[in-house]
């Protein structure tokens, strides 16, 4: 028998978690479709879309290929493809390693980094006010959420990824 959903907290209403999962299923399909949809206004594809997140993300920081091959799980031949493709268009440089004349770190150009936040920057803002109908208690709860699925969500990709090999 289905467990029955909790009364309504701060006026929201109740979910069971078969509720929740299927709404996580539709943001995932949304965000997946942006993705798709944000990489073809920018002329790239979803990884390198991807990739170049992950470059702005780091900031000062600069990445080394090995680094971005970790995160989006490629092999250091296909970053190079990746990062051939975003010089090309405009979006990275590669600078030597100081510390290691054999690898390369790479940054975000500053007016591909204008470009692409000026795409997600009226999206932020608009999850901004979202996130600010919670209380700071209900916005850390989806915080540790977002961080323990994401947690949960790389684990189970490296299970499928070792089970296949």
């Amino acid at each position: 028998m289905p467990a029955e959903p909790t009364p309504p907290h701060n006026g929201r209403p109740a979910a069971t978690p078969a509720q929740a999962l299927a709404a996580m299923d539709d943001l995932i399909a949304a965000s997946m479709v942006g993705q798709q949809e944000t990489a073809q206004r920018l002329g790239l594809n979803v990884t390198d879309l991807t990739c170049f997140a992950y470059v702005i993300q780091a900031g000062e920081n600069l990445l080394t290929a090995g680094d971005l091959a970790t995160r989006v799980h490629v092999t250091t031949g296909a970053v190079t493809g990746i990062l051939n493709r975003l010089e090309r268009a405009g979006y990275v440089t590669r600078r030597p390693d100081p510390e290691d004349r054999r690898r390369v770190r790479v940054a975000a150009i500053p007016s591909a980094v204008a470009r692409v936040h000026a795409l997600y920057e009226p999206y932020y803002a608009r999850l901004g006010a979202l996130f600010a109908d919670y209380s700071p208690q209900e916005t850390a709860v989806l915080t540790d959420w977002f961080t323990r699925a994401t947690t949960l969500a790389n684990a189970y990709r490296e299970e499928l990824r070792l089970h296949d090999s």
